[in-house]
């Protein structure tokens, strides 16, 4: 109260009338409300937020669009960490039988007082988050997703004791709470007939991350079996079921309607791409505007719009709200920390890395596009089955636009068809930092894998056959994805090749003591080497070229700084003077190779 108490003594501080100041004290002091209030880092409970009171951006318009876009059964597809699970709790608690009213009180959906009263709070909710459905093998899979059925059926644990019930039923409950049912496929059209008969009403139906399952299967080997098990259930729960009112699905991908939703109808699936919804799932411009402005930050507005903003969602330019309070939150500790890539940590990406391991060389041009800023046009599908994917390396296009590594900007009319290829591109700074980072390590530990190239490489250094290392070193660098980032500095690119160079000769003999930036001489040499041989040792200091035709000469200038620091004197005081020194350059895929011997 004091600072709203303040700013009304102060008016002129402000530019208001005196007049008009005691109408305008409730909005500074939700003002000085907000930037007291916790952010809620990894909290996808919509109770817990608004009963705790962490800040919340109010997404609630989407029960009045769901309402009125009426569909029995409705999908969304979002990337990971877009608020889908935050979505499906606030659903849950706005639906639910004896749900807390108070928890809407200021939010956009209490202002539609007709349609509060005929839906909130009227409907008996199966929610359910698949998210935690992983495993190695089908069994223990199965046993999981058994798991969170059992809890949700823990919830409902008063049926056990329900006089609307029969014997049978109250029975047949009891076995399900045991885990003694074993028809898991009628679990949830099960669920819902014992809920219509308690509460004489139909039910709601929330499932979270519908797709984790089938991801988690194709990864392991056990997809069919789990596809399975997955249409069994959905079927029985959302095609014959008579007690179902409506329901609400969330995934990552859109999984094609013929392998888990056959004959399913008034099937309504929301992509990325539809303009409907586009702004319920993600942080808008306004939005990030104010949470900064509540959290007095205006000035890191532009860095983090070029950081985590950049997302295409219909007709919606969304930022994704798990960077977002995840680097507010950091600053309200650190005024000076630096943006990091907190999503990339967060949400699994095996389907990306298992294709981007396949990927061929032109594959690999197009992704240097991509990191250089450009745009690629391509066909996108968007119902794509696991078991499909793998059919064509053209499919990574499709998995890493659904599963945000791509948004995008714009279509193409394709020649002689109705048919539109999307402009992709790189949403952010983060997502791009990811590509040249992440993508790049799973392209080095493709070719530190490669044993016999390596084998290859390892053999002519010790021989000192500069055409050789030369040769192997080139192709290796044309199985990986250049930097083309000309902002880069020469230094920046520079260490990547330190890194590559280092993690391929720590593969390729274990019995060699490799160090890294040691210090020798006078200064510090890049890599030092002492093979099996105590009489040998190598000395490698790596150059990049800003061209092809510099290559000669950052090579001319590797040799000198290795002789002029005399980065030897490490070696030749442990006897080892039998010393080979390399000076090698690279300029984007090509490297050269000279040696004083």
């Amino acid at each position: 109260m004091k600072k709203a108490y303040n700013v009304f003594e102060d008016q002129k501080t402000y530019g208001f009338s005196k007049e008009l100041m005691p109408a305008l004290v409730p909005y500074f002091l939700e003002a000085f409300m907000a930037n007291t209030l916790n952010l809620p880092v990894g909290i996808e409970n919509f109770e817990e937020i608004r009963q705790l009171g962490f800040y919340y951006i109010d997404k609630t318009r989407l029960i009045e669009q769901l309402l009125q876009g009426w569909g029995k059964v409705t999908l969304f597809t979002r990337p990971r960490r877009f608020g889908k699970t935050l979505n499906m709790s606030m659903l849950k608690s706005f639906f639910e039988i004896g749900a807390d009213k108070s928890l809407f009180e200021g939010l956009y959906i209490s202002g539609n007082k007709e349609l509060c009263d005929a839906y909130m709070g009227r409907y008996p909710v199966i929610f359910l988050s698949l998210k935690g459905v992983d495993g190695l093998d089908f069994t223990t899979a199965r046993r999981m997703l058994c798991a969170i059925l059992k809890n949700e059926l823990d919830r409902h644990y008063y049926l056990k004791t329900s006089d609307a019930l029969t014997d049978e039923d109250r029975t047949l409950f009891g076995k399900m709470l045991q885990g003694n049912d074993d028809n898991i496929e009628d679990s949830i059209r099960m669920l819902s007939k014992l809920l219509f008969k308690h509460f004489g009403q139909k039910v709601v139906i929330l499932i979270d991350e519908y797709d984790v399952p089938l991801d988690k299967a194709f990864q392991n080997g056990y997809y069919k079996e789990m596809v399975s098990l997955i249409r069994g259930l959905f079927g029985q729960a959302l095609k014959t079921n008579e007690f179902l009112q409506f329901a609400v699905l969330t995934g990552c991908l859109r999984i094609s309607k013929e392998s888990i939703f056959t004959g399913l109808n008034n099937f309504k699936v929301m992509s990325i791409t539809d303009s409907r919804f586009d702004e319920q799932f993600g942080f808008t411009d306004i939005e990030v505007r104010r949470l900064l402005s509540d959290y007095g930050m205006d000035s890191h507005f532009d860095e983090i719009k070029e950081w985590y903003d950049g997302y295409h969602f219909g007709r919606a330019d969304v930022y994704c709200p798990w960077d977002v309070i995840n680097h507010v939150d950091h600053l309200r500790d650190d005024s000076d920390a630096k943006p990091q890539t907190y999503w990339i940590n967060s949400s699994g990406n095996s389907l990306v890395r298992r294709l981007i391991i396949r990927a061929d060389s032109s594959t690999k041009d197009e992704i240097e596009r991509l990191i250089a800023g450009e745009a690629i046009e391509k066909v996108i599908r968007l119902d794509l089955t696991y078991d499909e994917i793998d059919n064509s390396i053209d499919n990574i296009w499709s998995v890493l636009f659904t599963t945000g590594y791509l948004t995008k900007i714009g279509e193409v009319k394709l020649p002689d068809s109705e048919s539109y290829a999307y402009k992709l591109v790189i949403p952010n700074k983060e997502v791009r930092e990811v590509f040249v980072l992440q993508i790049q390590e799973w392209f080095k530990e493709v070719v530190a894998k490669d044993n016999d190239e390596i084998r290859v490489l390892s053999k002519a250094i010790l021989e000192a056959d500069t055409e050789k290392i030369q040769r192997q070193l080139n192709i290796i660098l044309d199985r990986m994805i250049s930097i083309l980032d000309t902002k880069a500095r020469d230094r920046q690119k520079e260490n990547f090749y330190h890194g590559l160079l280092l993690g391929l000769l720590r593969g390729s003999n274990p019995n060699w003591l490799i160090k890294s930036n040691r210090e020798s001489g006078d200064g510090f040499s890049d890599i030092i080497i002492k093979p099996e041989d105590p009489d040998s040792g190598i000395i490698i200091e790596v150059k990049y070229a800003t061209s092809f035709q510099g290559l000669d000469k950052s090579c001319e200038d590797a040799m000198n700084q290795i002789n002029t620091r005399r980065y030897d004197a490490v070696l030749r005081e442990e006897g080892r003077c039998n010393i080979i020194k390399y000076g090698i350059a690279f300029h984007k895929k090509r490297c050269k190779v000279v040696s004083d011997k």
